[in-house]
């Protein structure tokens, strides 16, 4: 009996939600030039963290052995280093994305139970990019946040929603935000999304 060599197994593909409405290339009125960048970030792995009462500190100490990122002091306070990113969202309660797989179990090696939980949502979330000089103004169509640079510097987090689509966004340079959504929303919030750049101007990359 000759035995049939096994096909060769390849890695599975980053199937994104967005890629039925994932159009390439400069939308809308963009005659006198394009004002938005539209993208997906596509990161390795996202992970939810979250302290127990008491253990803030422990856990922001953990964050940085980890991801080598320093939070600033105050609620929403957040860094990004163009790889990894990190946000708080509510007290105790942290975003924290990596372009690499496997930040949930590097994690578990200091976060202990007793300093918080750690939540992979690699799978579970879609990161939307928005960039450009009217990505504020955009931003505001969908959202009662004051998008200004003062009121939302960068690397800073906040938490919000839009209708039904719940929403984190994290500012990571003086005209780019992150928008991390429910996967299950993804596509409907991109269709929105350039929709409302369509006035000004926007290329989706």
């Amino acid at each position: 009996m000759v035995e049939r060599p096994s096909p060769e197994r390849k890695p599975p593909e980053h199937l994104s939600p967005l890629d039925p409405e994932f159009h390439v290339g400069s939308h809308g009125n963009f005659e006198h030039g394009v004002e938005i960048i539209l993208t997906e970030t596509r990161p390795g792995s996202i992970v939810q963290l979250a302290a127990w009462p008491g253990e803030e500190k422990k856990l922001i100490s953990a964050i940085h052995t980890v991801t080598g990122l320093a939070l600033p002091d105050g609620a929403g306070g957040g860094a990004s280093d163009g790889v990894k990113s990190v946000f708080g969202f509510a007290p105790g309660k942290f975003t924290v994305a990596d372009e690499a797989e496997g930040l949930a179990a590097a994690f578990a090696k200091v976060v202990t139970p007793a300093i918080g939980t750690i939540t992979d949502l690699s799978h579970g979330r879609t990161v939307i990019r928005i960039a450009g000089p009217k990505a504020e103004w955009v931003l505001a169509k969908f959202f009662a946040i004051d998008f200004s640079l003062p009121a939302f510097p960068v690397g800073a987090g906040r938490s919000t929603a839009h209708h039904d689509v719940f929403a984190q966004i994290q500012r990571t340079g003086a005209d780019q935000f992150d928008i991390y959504v429910f996967r299950s929303f993804a596509r409907s919030f991109w269709k929105a999304l350039c929709h409302a750049s369509e006035e000004v101007g926007y290329e989706v990359q």
